[in-house]
């Protein structure tokens, strides 16, 4: 399966916290928990609370809007623009330093199941079997397709084959999910 999306087109639901929206891109499904792996992109309005999921390892990459701290615990992390972050899900986290609306992308694996790996590129890519190209700017072609900023495709069981940039600032947020 290979599935085009469109990030303004994407259903907008509530946080399973109630804190916020999250326009979710994939939900691959598990007989025995809510998702295997699931993928979104999250509206930042206002500091609060992470909702929490035992047993997941989370990614999260802020997208647009200004640096902002996660925090609790033991953890004071500063989450910069395009630089992926792994913590797990069950870690009591909370946003501080919003100011402007922002973004961020969130990926989430079934930690006994699966892994997933993130990065920002602006070269050419041969990515895993399952995963996420999500274009940031300029223009990309994926699995033969031209695709601009605020778009691009998931997939499930097969490669896109090479992901290729288009225009000299052409950037591309990658997720590769990697089952057990």
């Amino acid at each position: 399966m290979i599935k085009p999306f469109q990030l303004g087109s994407l259903p907008v639901s509530h946080w399973k916290n109630g804190g916020g929206e999250t326009r979710e891109i994939v939900n691959i499904v598990s007989p025995d928990a809510a998702f295997l792996w699931r993928a979104s992109v999250a509206t930042l309005q206002s500091d609060g609370a992470f909702s929490l999921f035992d047993g997941v390892d989370r990614v999260i990459t802020l997208l647009v809007g200004g640096p902002l701290w996660l925090r609790g615990g033991e953890v004071n992390h500063r989450l910069l623009r395009w630089q992926p972050w792994s913590f797990a899900g069950e870690w009591p986290l909370a946003t501080e330093g919003i100011i402007t609306p922002g973004r961020d992308f969130n990926i989430m694996t079934q930690r006994r199941r699966a892994t997933a790996q993130v990065k920002v590129v602006t070269t050419a890519q041969t990515p895993a079997l399952n995963g996420v190209a999500f274009v940031l700017q300029g223009n990309w072609e994926l699995a033969g397709e031209r695709y601009e900023a605020e778009s691009g495709i998931c997939w499930q069981d097969q490669t896109p084959g090479e992901l290729v940039p288009l225009s000299t600032d052409a950037t591309l947020l990658l997720a590769e999910v990697m089952l057990r």
